[in-house]
């Protein structure tokens, strides 16, 4: 039972590795697809992904899920709201990296935690531990640095971060898996982004085609560039904890800022560097405050488990039908109450924002 725990955590890793790896070191590809502008490729993005996930799905046979979507217009809504808020986020990823603001893009990533958290306080009034007040406002100063430092506010990663939190916000109340959410979503892509293409083609400014067959592979990849890593998240967030998740998310963030500076050398002056720090700072506070409440909250688990194992014990002791009631080792009883009467009440899990981590 063990050796097959650890098979499956270590396939959840791999699986977890690869897909914030490819998203990491997909600024490498974007570009490959130019003379193409960012809203044909956002659109041949849509189209393709959808044909992938249609085909995967069809392969593990895994449509069940669609006739109850069907039958709840409340859930469409959400789905098309999603679409929506995501087919934002890829347009101006795709034309920051194409433009050359492949760091401010990863900044957006970088910051996309504390964005989360304070959408969570705004719109859903849940309640902050200080740790993570800290952080947000680290996270604020941050942003103020980094306007002085590019002269503008940082409205490129401001705009990835924000629609990549509401895109969060609104999965979670769809729950829907990753791979069937990505169908749903493309397939309200599908027809805007095939009636763009075909507008485009009318004009003789298509480049599908006319760059030649490898320009049009490379068109048609961008499905699988998109679905392959939603597969391997799947395929991770069933097997490893929410908390390795949670720290596995900054690759793909790192990746980028890393691809940014020795890839395609663009700038960092000393006020970006001190911005960047700044948020970085900010997330190291988030982290620590998570580890520490999953600790406490794994000691918490455990002293309850133990107490209702000595209640279960003592209820399950034989007893002597000409005489008094046995309890079965009743001082290791007594020892476990009273150690969980010793436990802080400030060790308790607090209610929170749920982590999620798609792209």
């Amino acid at each position: 039972m063990t050796e097959k725990s650890d098979g499956e955590r270590r396939t959840g890793l791999l699986n977890g590795f690869a897909a914030y790896g490819m998203w990491g070191l997909v600024p490498l590809f974007w570009p490959l697809l130019q003379p193409a502008g960012a809203v044909e490729i956002l659109a041949h993005r849509m189209i393709w992904s959808l044909l992938f996930v249609a085909a995967a799905l069809l392969v593990i046979r895994r449509w069940a899920w669609l006739g109850e979507l069907l039958r709840q217009p409340r859930k469409l809504a959400l789905v098309t709201v999603a679409a929506a808020v995501i087919t934002v986020n890829w347009g101006v990823y795709i034309w920051a990296v194409n433009s050359g603001h492949v760091v401010e893009a990863s900044l957006g990533y970088f910051i996309n935690p504390l964005v989360t958290i304070a959408m969570g306080v705004l719109l859903l009034k849940e309640r902050l531990r200080p740790a993570q007040w800290a952080a947000v406002g680290v996270g604020f100063a941050a942003v103020l640095v980094l306007t002085i430092g590019y002269g503008r506010p940082p409205w490129i990663s401001l705009c990835l971060a924000f629609s990549f939190a509401a895109y969060g916000l609104v999965k979670k109340k769809v729950n829907l898996g990753g791979v069937e959410s990505l169908a749903a979503e493309t397939a309200v892509q599908f027809l805007p982004a095939l009636g763009y293409l075909l507008w485009l083609g009318s004009r003789g400014e298509s480049t599908f085609g006319a760059e030649g067959a490898g320009h049009a592979v490379l068109l048609a990849a961008t499905g699988l560039v998109t679905a392959l890593p939603m597969v391997c998240f799947g395929a991770a967030a069933i097997r490893v904890p929410l908390s390795t998740m949670g720290l596995l998310q900054y690759l793909a963030p790192v990746f980028q800022f890393l691809l940014g500076i020795l890839y395609f050398k663009e700038a960092m002056p000393t006020e970006r560097w001190a911005g960047f720090a700044l948020v970085w700072l900010a997330l190291m506070l988030l982290t620590w405050d998570a580890l520490r409440t999953a600790r406490r909250s794994a000691r918490v688990l455990t002293i309850e488990r133990a107490r209702a194992a000595a209640v279960t014990g003592a209820a399950m002791s034989p007893v002597d039908p000409g005489g008094p009631v046995v309890i079965a080792n009743p001082a290791e009883a007594v020892n476990t109450v009273n150690m969980a009467n010793t436990v802080d009440t400030a060790d308790a899990p607090k209610a929170g924002p749920e982590r999620s981590s798609a792209r």
